[in-house]
């Protein structure tokens, strides 16, 4: 059973995206007019197979595009998709941004490469709201190698690792746009990975807040695999928010917490939150992944039909889980990058049928005018194993398991099938043990998705051979009577872009309870049935009793308990062999073996491997910490400090969480941390030590800086522009050595430990600085004789260019014989500012949550 969890995710990641993306890593790249460069004195290099007739045959037969414009849809296919960037409204410097692209790259670009293109070099998206989005006439792979590009190349890059700018395919920026975003919403991000999508969610919700707040909305990410959490985390941790909380589950099973399941009516407080619902979803499924064949063309290769077919089921009861999940008057956006309709309005259709009158499809062709959309399809055809079907009672009975009539356009079957229409709402699905990932179809590539059983043949009577193609084509078709022509299709050719589908869906009414009764009895019968057979094959002292289990993590620990078993039974034949052993058994090794695994169980959380959520409430160092920096009574802390360490004396984090995931968290402790929560909050303060003896064991997080800023009022300094320019290109400086000796008056009498210098150039009111959404400030360590920067160097890097633009300053070399102007890792010098001016941009250790890897979404 476990083994086959890890099949289907990872067949699942394969599809979506665990593509490797060919144009940019593959050593035979294609020649320069398909895409780059050909490999000269090479004979037997060959470009990229940008073809696959069975793909031609299978779309042009589903007539996603006109006869007369397929020439121009497959060409346009063949070629790379060019270069796409986001700005961060909610950036600090995103008008110096805005301003670089425009009166800079914009006209330098053009004067460089201008002849080699047919539009404009660079340009803003027309249908993006603000000019927020551009377009580039460039591959990632011409950036990458054109000289004259690399300046521009190298700012993409910078710019994206701070969080100022995202990279991200076009086509893949427009299902939060339709979501209709406000400041108080609650928004779930059911398959999130690797997250470019959530953090524009993000970007929205922090758009129009001012310094020093937090908005009322939150943003759950979801992913269902382990690996990409981690990508998702490093992708969102550049946007430095509080209102964000990462979970690992299967999409299709998210957990609801209904608190009215698990407490009595005297215990519920109306007050705090009763239950997780959202009041919008993005449904992004994994999908086929052909619509991004401009990007990935080793799906040329690897595509067949089955490939959709394989993921319908997965995807409708994804998408039917985060309908449950939705608010009444919600809004749900379904989209997937691929072409196929099976993936596209049939799951829609089934989402329509299965919910009745209590969801309709939206109508949302006056949003975003002018984005080029085509309307979705209303009939279409089902390819399985070389035969066309048109309607399902065509389909052999032996393939009925795999085409389910939820893929025909009427979505009616015949009478041999059977449908699953069970639907369930958040708070209906409590009360269930969640299902089985192994249950859901499988994908096999190698055999157009099929996983064909023993069946017989409803004519000939017999089996047919595994990978013998029927060709058989049906004569009758069918017409869906639901308005799909409201969801969109993008297709390439219409913006020299890449392929996506949205369906905007909204949520009128609760969904039908008595398909969702009956959902719930199969569910527990399912579950019971796979806990009657874990206790028959490891004994029912072995299994959890808890009512409230997720199935996943029964699969889990029945995995362990295999283990456990297994450690039991060579330990017991060990003891038969050699009597001795039963002799010298220590009973107090024992005991303190087993209080050692239940401090460890505890200190675990519910979750292997993922470290528990804890409420910081040590009123001893959140005494020191506001005492130490004067933080003002207003800024709140009791109830948003958590981290992630049971153990407060060994605490290296402390994160600061909004009052919309404080609530969440709440809730989750009240029904048994059903949320696996991976990450969550804005990390605001860590531990410090140090020889010089600081009076705080805390310093400052630059990510929680701009946050808590305006309610610092000590072991703060205002520095001018060339002050603050040294500090950041030389890092540490003595006191003596600033150009204002004032200023270097004031670094020396402050006390030891960490401190804040806030750029003064600009602001006439110091007093009115900190408050200032353009205010620029760094954290910084005041040792016994200097002042040394406590940010990355990549984080000091793009503020030294930035305010060398703004204010007109030349970034002189450094000087290596000037004392003054490197880290010499002298006795006068604290070894912590070393440490953290090396380390502030590596990957947190010890704490799950934040251990990520070094990568990046182009």
């Amino acid at each position: 059973m476990g083994g086959g969890r890890k099949r289907g995710r990872t067949q699942r990641r394969h599809f979506k995206q665990g593509r490797e993306n060919v144009w940019k890593h593959n050593p035979q790249r294609p020649p320069a007019g398909e895409g780059g460069e050909g490999r000269e004195g090479n004979p037997s290099w060959q470009p990229f197979a940008t073809e696959n007739p069975a793909f031609e045959e299978y779309y042009k037969a589903q007539q996603i595009i006109p006869e007369e414009e397929w020439d121009d849809f497959m060409n346009m296919l063949r070629k790379p998709l060019p270069s796409t960037f986001r700005i961060n409204a909610s950036c600090q410097f995103f008008q110096d941004i805005c301003s670089q692209l425009e009166n800079d790259f914009r006209k330098s670009l053009e004067t460089e490469v201008s002849d080699e293109h047919e539009e404009d070099a660079i340009r803003p998206l027309p249908w993006y709201p603000g000019n927020l989005a551009w377009h580039l006439n460039f591959s990632r792979m011409q950036l990458r190698r054109n000289q004259a590009l690399e300046s521009f190349h190298e700012f993409l890059k910078r710019e994206n690792e701070v969080g100022n700018i995202t990279r991200q395919e076009a086509v893949s920026m427009v299902p939060p746009l339709f979501l209709n975003v406000q400041p108080d919403h609650h928004i779930l991000d059911m398959c999130a990975a690797p997250g470019s999508k959530t953090f524009q969610l993000l970007e929205m919700i922090h758009q129009s807040t001012k310094p020093g707040l937090l908005p009322n909305a939150l943003v759950v990410a979801n992913d269902v695999d382990v690996q990409r959490c981690n990508l998702l985390i490093h992708q969102t941790k550049r946007m430095c928010t509080a209102n964000l909380i990462v979970t690992n589950h299967e999409a299709q099973n998210f957990p609801g917490c209904n608190l009215a399941k698990f407490c009595s009516e005297t215990c519920v407080d109306e007050a705090h939150l009763q239950r997780l619902e959202f009041d919008r979803v993005l449904c992004d499924v994994p999908c086929s992944g052909d619509g991004t064949v401009r990007k990935a063309p080793d799906i040329w290769r690897k595509w067949n039909a089955g490939m959709g077919n394989g993921l319908h089921r997965l995807q409708v009861e994804i998408a039917m889980r985060g309908m449950g999940l939705l608010k009444v008057g919600g809004r749900m956006v379904y989209s997937t990058c691929s072409m196929n309709p099976v993936e596209n309005e049939a799951v829609v259709a089934e989402i329509l049928r299965r919910c009745g009158d209590s969801v309709e499809l939206l109508d949302v062709s006056s949003e975003l005018p002018e984005l080029a959309r085509r309307p979705g399809l209303s009939t279409w055809k089902v390819r399985d194993r070389g035969s066309w079907f048109g309607v399902h009672e065509d389909v052999p009975r032996y393939r009925k398991s795999v085409i389910s009539p939820s893929m025909f356009p009427s979505g009616k079957g015949s009478k041999d099938s059977e449908v699953n229409t069970d639907v369930i709402d958040a708070d209906m699905k409590d009360s269930t043990d969640m299902g089985d990932e192994e249950t859901h179809i499988a994908i096999n590539d190698s055999n157009n998705g099929d996983n064909l059983k023993t069946e017989i043949d409803c004519e000939s009577g017999e089996a047919p051979a595994r990978n013998k193609k029927l060709n058989f084509t049906s004569s009758r078709t069918e017409h869906s009577d639901y308005p799909l022509h409201h969801c969109m299709r993008i297709v390439p050719h219409d913006q020299n872009s890449g392929a996506f589908f949205i369906a905007v869906l909204h949520k009128l009414s609760p969904l039908n309870e008595n398909h969702a009764v009956d959902g719930v009895k199969s569910e527990q019968n399912m579950s019971k049935d796979k806990t009657g057979k874990v206790e028959k094959d490891l004994g029912s002292d072995k299994v959890s009793s808890e009512e409230n289990i997720v199935q996943q993590q029964v699969v889990d620990d029945t995995n362990v308990l295999d283990e456990q078993n297994g450690d039991m039974d060579s330990k017991s034949a060990e003891d038969k062999n050699s009597e001795d052993a039963k002799v010298t058994v220590n009973e107090a090794e024992k005991g303190q073996a087993g209080t050692r695994d239940r401090r460890r169980q505890q200190n675990q959380g519910r979750w292997r491997g993922v470290d528990p959520v804890i409420f910081f409430k040590d009123e001893g160092t959140v005494k020191s910490i506001v005492s130490f920096y004067g933080i003002k009574d207003s800024f709140p802390l009791e109830g948003h400090l958590v981290t992630r360490n049971p153990d407060t004396s060994h605490v290296k984090r402390i994160y600061y969480v909004s009052k919309s995931v404080q609530d969440v968290l709440e809730l989750n402790i009240k029904v048994g941390e059903r949320l696996k929560i991976t990450s969550l909050g804005l990390k605001i303060f860590e531990r410090q030590s140090s020889k010089d003896g600081s009076p705080c064991t805390f310093r400052l997080s630059s990510e929680g800086l701009p946050l808590l800023l305006p309610y610092i009022t000590k072991q703060i300094l205002y520095a001018s522009a060339i002050d603050f320019q040294h500090l950041l290109q030389y890092r540490t400086i003595k006191f003596p050595d600033f150009v204002d000796a004032n200023f270097g008056e004031e670094a020396s009498a402050l006390l030891p430990g960490c401190c804040v210098v806030v750029l003064r150039e600009g602001h006439q009111d110091i007093g009115s600085i900190a408050t200032d959404p353009s205010a620029i400030a760094i954290v910084c360590w005041k040792g016994k004789t200097n002042l040394c920067v406590m940010v990355s160097p990549l984080d000091g890097k793009e503020l030294l260019e930035r305010i060398s633009l703004r204010f007109g300053l030349e970034i002189p070399k450094l000087d290596k014989e000037k004392p003054n102007q490197e880290i010499t890792g002298s006795d006068e010098q604290p070894d912590c500012a070393i440490e953290t001016a090396d380390q502030e941009c590596l990957p947190e250790s010890k704490e799950s949550d934040m251990e990520i890897p070094d990568a990046k979404e182009d």
